[in-house]
């Protein structure tokens, strides 16, 4: 492995994390690909690489790429990366739960929109109403049964707060 091909890997990891945190899953695993190509499989940094290869399989819709990935990851010569996969196989396989259709919130597509902005129509005046708006009515009240009584609360809270300083200060000696 050459100093240019890991300068190379770690921008293309560069791109491909950042392009996933993004939500462009696509462009994701595309990086994440190639730098993984251009590094030994055995390495620590390989292995981080392929991790993220497996999260961005799974968001692009690629279960079964994930899995097998995760799978090979789960004989990587790294401790870490190997624990890592392991509970990514888990979570992989585990089954999916069906959430009722009122649980979820369904988020537009605007990649269907358009950009012809001629389409758009724009009107500079509101519309006038004809019924008039109300009034805003002051709500009054009554100061006579509004409590304030002294409850102390003020003298517990500046108490508190000087044992509380106190006490630090003696912890510091």
């Amino acid at each position: 492995m050459t100093t240019e091909n890991l300068e190379l890997a770690k921008s293309c990891f560069q791109i491909g994390t950042t392009a996933f945190e993004n939500g462009q899953y696509r462009e994701a695993v595309e990086s994440l690909e190639k730098a993984s190509t251009l590094l030994g499989k055995n390495s620590r940094f390989a292995g981080e690489i392929e991790i993220w290869l497996v999260n961005a399989y799974e968001a692009a819709g690629r279960s079964e790429e994930a899995i097998n990935l995760c799978q090979q990851l789960s004989r990587h010569p790294h401790y870490e990366i190997r624990q890592q996969a392991k509970r990514l196989v888990y979570i992989l396989k585990a089954p999916k739960l069906n959430r009722p259709k009122e649980w979820m919130t369904e988020i537009p597509d605007f990649g269907i929109v358009s950009d012809n902005k001629s389409k758009i129509l724009v009107t500079s005046q509101p519309k006038k109403s004809t019924s008039k708006p109300k009034p805003l009515e002051r709500e009054y009240i009554d100061l006579s049964t509004v409590n304030t009584k002294d409850n102390n609360f003020v003298w517990v809270g500046l108490i508190s707060v000087g044992l509380t300083i106190f006490y630090l200060v003696w912890l510091s000696f």
